[in-house]
């Protein structure tokens, strides 16, 4: 089920909007999709402390009270990490979008193929999400992790410890060969970098990158060797701007 969270202050634009959004889920039958609509930022973020988060944001930018940047910060302080599409009039907060990691900006009145392309694109980003995963040897057999649950992997002694975004830990069984050829699945996923010899840190969870550390959004620190946070925020940047990893 892909939840669909739309929030906009203009009823015409609500409706207009709205409408494209269940076209577009009358043309995929084969997408199990559900609409919520909001307007104000205020009671989209009650919706969010009383029932939980969405899969997709489809946000208005100029709003009264909680502009759509505001929200999207919002969002992700609360730990929401769905995409978020902005709909504006303006192409003024295109730079400001970027703050709240967003998936993509459109110019409003939305033209339906351009707005269908990019929910394609993000639904079949999530659907890649959820469905990648690792197998990891633990000492009663194995155990299939979701990539996206995983925050970063780290050396233990000799064994592989998984940190899951649950609050989990998962231990390997003990390491025939280096940390690095025991991480490879995850290092071949553009959401994962290798910071120095010890740790496999997942981009997507990181909120800040500094010369000492890399900070992730559950609080977790992971030191960095030096020299290397350059090439990290590289990565960083390249994986919210484009989708994808480069080398550091």
């Amino acid at each position: 089920m892909l939840n669909i969270a739309l929030c906009d202050d203009e009823p015409e634009q609500l409706a207009l909007t709205g409408g494209l959004l269940r076209g577009y889920m009358e043309e995929r039958p084969g997408l199990a999709a559900r609409l919520t609509v909001f307007s104000s930022g205020d009671e989209l973020l009650k919706q969010e402390e009383d029932g939980g988060g969405f899969d997709l944001y489809v946000l208005d930018v100029i709003m009264p009270g909680l502009s759509g940047i505001d929200l999207g910060l919002r969002l992700r302080e609360m730990g929401r990490d769905a995409p978020i599409v902005y709909l504006t009039t303006s192409p003024d907060f295109a730079v400001d979008s970027y703050l709240t990691q967003a998936f993509y900006y459109l110019l409003k009145p939305a033209d339906p193929v351009q707005l269908y392309s990019v929910l394609d694109r993000a639904s079949e980003r999530l659907q890649k999400r959820r469905a990648a995963s690792v197998q990891v040897k633990v000492k009663n057999g194995l155990r299939l992790l979701l990539l996206d649950e995983i925050l970063y992997a780290e050396l233990a002694g000799r064994a592989v410890r998984y940190h899951l975004a649950g609050g989990e830990t998962v231990n390997s069984v003990t390491l025939q060969g280096p940390f690095q050829s025991a991480v490879e699945a995850l290092l071949a996923d553009p959401r994962f970098v290798l910071c120095g010899s010890s740790f496999a840190v997942n981009l997507h969870y990181v909120t800040s990158v500094d010369k000492a550390e890399v900070t992730l959004r559950n609080g977790a620190r992971v030191s960095l060797p030096r020299g290397l946070s350059t090439g990290v925020k590289r990565r960083w940047g390249d994986y919210w701007l484009n989708g994808s990893g480069g080398t550091c």
